[in-house]
């Protein structure tokens, strides 16, 4: 009788266990990176004067992302890297099924060269990755 006790609250875990587990995978693996830039500047909420190459005299650069598919709150990170080195890392809120957001970084006058910007999903995985140019 104990035996069988013990077995039904395996059972029962192991099913909890596996309903939240998919719930989390089912929220976090259907979030996608609809659209990502570099950008100059945030015109109505979107990115404008995009591109892959920028002075460092224009001072800040913006990354602007549209994520869809979330099914509940969650955050999303940009992270962004000057070569290899991480310059900044900014957390971002995602309320909605289609939400845009962005995240800025101030140049430095020294910062020129090969940059990349890594969308970073809430389970940590990469969702995209845009690199861009520094020049003088």
């Amino acid at each position: 009788m104990k035996r069988i006790f013990k077995m039904s609250w395996f059972l029962l875990l192991s099913l909890v266990l596996f309903l939240i587990s998919n719930a989390v995978a089912q929220e976090t693996g259907s979030i996608k990176v609809e659209s990502a830039a570099v950008c100059e500047n945030i015109v109505d909420r979107e990115a404008a004067d995009t591109g892959t190459s920028f002075s460092v005299t224009v001072g800040k650069l913006f990354f602007f992302t549209k994520i869809i598919g979330a099914e509940n709150p969650t955050e999303i990170t940009h992270v962004w890297y000057f070569g290899d080195t991480e310059r900044a890392r900014v957390a971002l809120p995602v309320k909605a099924t289609a939400w845009r957001t962005y995240s800025s970084k101030v140049l430095q006058a020294h910062e020129i060269g090969v940059w990349h910007v890594d969308v970073i999903g809430p389970a940590g995985e990469v969702l995209k990755t845009v690199q861009f140019e520094v020049v003088q």
